[in-house]
């Protein structure tokens, strides 16, 4: 019985291993290479794994990309919820917490994920698929930028104060999908935060 368990154990290690490279590249060739460039063999050339191999894992490509948008949704999350913790008190929270907020956005998570967003606005079985995602993740941000702002959500002020800073920074992140942005970008998130701590007060 112990000689099944520790021959069990690599094998379960090494295809967790397996499907984490499929995960970060699916990511990856979403964010440089785009839409169309994301198939199951590109992919599995890109983790170095065979096409087979990535097949056992995800069948179809409509399974990795939506395991992929999965991915990413938790690793924003755990992001944002170390982000919080480390926030300072006081007036700087408002500015880290948006420029905190804008990371997400310009990171090659939300990169990956407007590549299948924009694919699903004219296919509509994907749509399917990918709206469900994109609700919890909406919701999640919405709930992350909350805590990290340090406020009270049931003013519905205060809500739409939140949403409108999740607004500008989708807004920030699809500016940066063309041209690198960042200089630019943190003086606008300077300015927001200023505003925004003063409405909130």
């Amino acid at each position: 019985m112990g000689d099944i368990v520790t021959t069990r154990v690599p094998q379960q290690d090494r295809s967790r291993a397996t499907r984490q490279r499929l995960l970060d590249a699916t990511i990856e060739v979403l964010a440089v290479d785009g839409w169309a460039a994301c198939t199951v063999g590109v992919v599995a050339g890109r983790a170095g794994v065979s096409r087979g191999a990535a097949q056992h894992h995800f069948p179809t490509r409509e399974d990795l990309i939506t395991a992929a948008l999965e991915h990413v949704f938790e690793s924003l999350t755990m992001r944002a919820t170390d982000a919080a913790d480390r926030l300072p008190p006081g007036g700087e929270r408002i500015e880290v917490a948006v420029a905190t907020a804008v990371d997400f956005y310009t990171g090659p998570e939300f990169k990956a994920a407007l590549q299948v967003w924009s694919a699903a606005a004219s296919d509509d079985a994907l749509k399917k698929l990918i709206l469900p995602l994109e609700g919890r993740f909406g919701a999640a941000a919405h709930r992350r930028t909350v805590h990290m702002l340090g406020v009270d959500d049931s003013d519905p002020r205060v809500h739409r104060l939140v949403q409108a800073t999740l607004d500008f920074a989708r807004g920030l992140g699809l500016a940066d999908t063309l041209s690198d942005d960042s200089a630019r970008r943190k003086q606008v998130v300077a300015a927001w935060a200023e505003q925004l701590q003063t409405s909130l007060r």
